[in-house]
């Protein structure tokens, strides 16, 4: 009797490996990764354990505090405020240009300069207290860092071109440490906390 064998064709699988590869570059090219956003700072140096820390107290007037909540909405000194408006907030504040007495009061301390000669410049007390609820979006706290950060530069800016001649991203680094002594970036960061609703 005779039997009937036919062969089952092999299915071509060398071009599998092809096509998977082309689909994993394909992935890779079209997808989206999130990239963490951060924040530059140059921390201060830790506490000497031994020495006890006291708190600092600033005076009222000194204070230009900042609550971001959980639903976006910026609290700047009791009022309620755009971020578009943040910036030219804080400026006013820290240069408290009319000496009024509501905003931060000025110390004139003088400066080396690098020539050698001296300075006399007057340093704002104002201290930017930003403080966030436990649900406030991250993005929204970026937004408002740099909003502050911003109105540092600029000041920054202008008293390097009254000085210098020219913005602070163009001194040198003698330069640039004269105009961040006269206009320290005082930003401080509270723990978040929760609102009673």
């Amino acid at each position: 009797m005779a039997t009937d064998k036919r062969k089952i064709q092999e299915i071509n699988a060398g071009s599998m490996a092809d096509i998977a590869f082309l689909l994993l570059i394909f992935f890779l090219v079209a997808t989206t990764m999130n990239v963490d956003t951060g924040l530059v700072r140059v921390l201060p140096p830790m506490p000497d354990p031994n020495v006890k820390q006291e708190d600092i107290k600033v005076k009222e007037r000194n204070l230009f505090p900042v609550l971001v909540a959980g639903n976006g909405t910026i609290m700047a000194k009791g009022e309620q405020i755009d971020i578009r408006r943040l910036k030219d907030k804080a400026k006013e504040f820290v240069l408290n240009p009319l000496d009024d007495e509501n905003l931060p009061e000025k110390e004139v301390k003088e400066l080396e300069l690098p020539d050698g000669s001296m300075w006399a410049y007057p340093i704002s007390q104002g201290v930017i207290s930003l403080q966030t609820t436990r649900d406030t979006n991250y993005q929204v706290y970026i937004m408002v860092q740099n909003e502050l950060t911003r109105a540092f530069n600029e000041i920054r800016d202008e008293v390097a071109m009254r000085k210098f001649g020219a913005n602070f991203a163009d001194l040198n680094e003698d330069q640039r440490n004269v105009v961040t002594k006269a206009v320290p970036l005082k930003i401080s960061e509270a723990e978040p906390r929760t609102i009673k609703k």
